[in-house]
């Protein structure tokens, strides 16, 4: 990255003669990103990338159940934070209720998979945003 700093301002001068707004260089030592603001071009800070959504995926084949049969609410919705291992669907086979856990820690992004579907091995189920 220190070379790419020592030619910052030979970028920036060739950046300022044509009419691109953004220029992301990205190299294994970091990223350097320089845009327009007004007339000048200036050096900007490096975006935080998006965490990548974790799918949860069907344990096995069932019946897919957002709550325990006995009980009226669900295990977990859309937006609630969840630890590393909590049930947060369960999979009926017969009479067998196979929990499905989640992973790591985590926000509930979405629920693919509505209440009482049947779905098959590696069906996903959640998304999750991890912490």
């Amino acid at each position: 990255m220190q070379e790419t700093t020592l030619r910052t301002p030979q970028l920036a001068a060739w950046l300022a003669g044509t009419d691109i707004g953004l220029l992301e260089l990205r190299t294994p030592q970091g990223t350097l990103r320089l845009g327009r603001q007004g007339d000048e071009i200036i050096e900007l800070p490096d975006e935080e990338a998006e965490p990548e959504l974790l799918a949860i995926r069907a344990p096995s084949l069932g019946v897919f159940l957002h709550s325990h049969p006995l009980a009226t609410t669900p295990l977990v919705r859309t937006g609630r934070r969840v630890e590393a291992g909590q049930t947060i669907g369960l999979l009926k086979i017969g009479p067998l209720l196979l929990p499905v856990t989640a992973p790591q820690a985590g926000i509930v992004d979405s629920i693919h998979a509505a209440d009482g579907l049947a779905v098959g091995y590696g069906a996903q189920l959640f998304d999750l945003h991890p912490l």
